[in-house]
């Protein structure tokens, strides 16, 4: 018996530690690389590897620039998070694209300190390329618990974080993308070390007796392989 509420309590503590992780368990500064390996979720094949840099660290600002190392693997860009994580610019899914949101109030990637079972639903406004009007998406998140994985960079302990986006890009015959993300944040190294995403929509153009509505887009699979830190 006593044992067993030591190893209880233990099991709190950790989680209490674990839940209360800020997104950098060291600051990220210029020069920090992160490199990982993107996989097709249908077939489990690499599509490629990318290269995470982060190019500068001001006014609550990180900069990154991605790099791809084949075309498969998605296109150069930069993007930007506030230093807990949280996206200001990034790619999100629309209609089977990838389309550069620009956010004006932080994507709620996370909402910190994770504990198990908290829960989220926040609008934030974006804009896109070649669009004047704004668009309002809605991110629904929720902690689901802790896990153990392996990665090729290791294995880590990990919290895992699901989140339900409608990102706005309703068009004519085709409804708002319904996209699913899952990440397994590493308190350890202050990041993310493998995420989810996938997609699916309704094209009413393919509605027939024989063919159904819903289209499905890409099925991405991240997964750490290395990080280098910058000399501090």
């Amino acid at each position: 018996m006593k044992n067993t509420f030591t190893a209880s309590l233990t099991a709190e503590l950790v989680a209490l530690i674990v839940a209360s992780a800020s997104f950098a368990a060291t600051p990220p500064v210029a020069g920090d690389t992160h490199v990982y390996r993107l996989l097709n979720g249908y077939n489990k094949e690499t599509r490629g590897t990318l290269n995470y840099q982060v190019a500068s660290v001001e006014a609550g600002r990180v900069t990154v620039s991605v790099t791809p190392d084949n075309p498969e693997a998605g296109k150069q860009r930069t993007e930007v998070y506030t230093p807990e994580g949280n996206w200001l610019r990034h790619e999100v899914e629309n209609h089977g694209e990838k389309i550069q949101y620009e956010f004006a109030e932080a994507y709620p990637a996370f909402m910190f300190p994770l504990e198990q079972g908290k829960s989220w639903s926040i609008r934030v406004k974006a804009t896109v390329p070649d669009e004047q009007r704004p668009r309002s998406v809605r991110v629904d998140g929720k902690v689901i618990g802790t896990e153990r994985i392996r990665v090729p960079a290791g294995e880590f302990d990990t919290i895992r974080v699901r989140r339900t986006v409608y990102p706005g890009d309703h068009a004519f015959m085709l409804s708002e993308t319904y996209v699913m993300e899952t990440d397994w944040y590493a308190p350890a190294l202050g990041r993310v070390v493998r995420t989810e995403r996938d997609s699916r929509f309704l094209d009413m153009q393919s509605c027939s007796g024989f063919a159904r509505c819903e289209a499905r887009g890409d099925w991405d699979i991240y997964e750490l392989v290395e990080s280098r830190a910058a000399k501090r």
